[in-house]
């Protein structure tokens, strides 16, 4: 579901979640390995109408498409220093840790981080896959998400900031639902009771 305010007000894509990532990797069964004994990530099914050499990931809500180098020696040259500021994907977790004693266990070399912002701090730690595409493991789920513009609020986006919501029953007289503006999955005009749930992936903050 989407802001169909924002689409027509020549707002953003009418996108709904992210899908997956694709990495095109010099050797798949390394690639594999990794996203699958170092991240969790666990095989699915691919289409078998794909000519080329490949294999889909999912866990966490999100899928990983590896795709096998048709040449791997004409990819860059693998990158050896681990810089934060570089292109990465970004995952949070129960105990950093955790994650930071089982990377010493595997040998997987990485760099530590801290970030501090108005006394809320955020541990990061980065290392690389097999072909130096870089992966960040972090508390970055401890700083609130503050809109910079106005944005529609609903149920799952409260969730998602470990805030509560909800809405008392209220026993209504008038046959007409309350109507209420900004309250609604998409920052449209919606009906009091349509508060009351909102479904997977129906709802899009812009």
């Amino acid at each position: 579901m989407v802001n169909t305010k924002a689409a027509a007000q020549g707002g953003g894509l009418r996108l709904a979640s992210l899908n997956h990532i694709s990495v095109v990797c010099r050797s798949l069964e390394s690639s594999l390995a990794f996203y699958c004994d170092v991240l969790g990530f666990f095989p699915i099914r691919r289409p078998g109408s794909f000519d080329f050499d490949g294999a889909w990931l999912f866990n966490f809500g999100i899928g990983v498409h590896l795709l096998q180098a048709e040449d791997p020696e004409s990819m860059p040259p693998k990158k050896t220093e681990i810089d934060p500021k570089d292109n990465h994907i970004s995952f949070t977790c129960e105990s950093l840790e955790v994650v930071q004693r089982r990377l010493k266990e595997m040998g997987i070399r990485y760099v530590q981080r801290r970030v501090e912002e108005g006394g809320i701090y955020v541990d990061q730690l980065f290392f690389h896959d097999p072909d130096g595409f870089m992966v960040e493991v972090c508390t970055c789920d401890n700083l609130p998400v503050i809109p910079l513009v106005p944005t529609p609020i609903c149920k799952r986006a409260a969730a998602a900031s470990k805030q509560q919501f909800t809405v008392p029953a209220v026993a209504v007289s008038d046959p007409a639902p309350a109507k209420t503006t900004g309250g609604g999955c998409v920052g449209e005009e919606v009906a009091a009771s349509a508060m009351m749930a909102c479904p997977e992936q129906a709802c899009m903050q812009v």
